[in-house]
């Protein structure tokens, strides 16, 4: 039996996040104490694990809860179409990594990289149809996969030295997110009893 702030400390969790999960009915305490706190059980615990595992995978909560309360087939079909969607996605950021190598390759032999500003890229790649999400993820990959080339590109590009540090920080904490299912839910709407509603 586990209090919980006591589940939410071991799964590196928030507390408003169980809380977020209960008002969904994706994971709800079955018992209480005489004061109407949440206690939950090795069985709350257990499919609480399986929500994280399951987030870790890149699973929305909406799908989570019907891997867990579906069929024996949900799970199958909710990786299989998360697969998919990363298959997506990595094929896009090839794309723009092949656009920006031959943004590169197209530069003037006399004009080399390291005169080329922050601004000028940025506006290069907005007219290229690059948003900022698409940079961060551009970004993360390029730190992922080289990150010394990251870095002497940055230099290039003449960003001082404290956001080239941020930048890569950035693109670390890109690279790796919700490694303990820490997502943070949606803000809940309003509370007509916030007291009550936080035990």
């Amino acid at each position: 039996m586990a209090t919980i702030t006591r589940l939410a400390r071991r799964f590196g969790l928030s507390r408003t996040a169980l809380l977020y999960y209960d008002r969904i009915g994706l994971l709800r305490a079955r018992a209480r104490t005489r004061s109407g706190y949440r206690i939950y059980s090795g069985e709350d615990e257990q499919r609480l694990e399986q929500i994280c595992r399951l987030r870790k995978a890149g699973l929305k909560l909406v799908d989570v809860r019907r891997v867990l309360d579906g069929p024996d087939d949900a799970l199958t079909q909710a990786l299989e179409a998360r697969l998919q969607e990363l298959n997506h996605e990595v094929e896009r950021l090839r794309d723009q990594q092949r656009f920006i190598l031959g943004l590169l390759r197209s530069a003037p032999p006399r004009a080399p990289l390291q005169t080329m500003s922050p601004a000028v890229w940025k506006s290069l790649l907005a007219a290229a149809g690059f948003t900022e999400a698409d940079l961060r993820a551009w970004h993360a990959a390029f730190e992922r996969s080289s990150p010394d080339q990251h870095q002497r590109f940055l230099e290039h590009l003449r960003i001082p030295r404290a956001e080239i540090a941020a930048v890569r920080a950035r693109a670390l904490a890109h690279s790796s997110p919700g490694e303990q299912g820490t997502v943070q839910p949606a803000r809940p709407g309003p509370r007509s009893n916030a007291k009550a509603k936080k035990r």
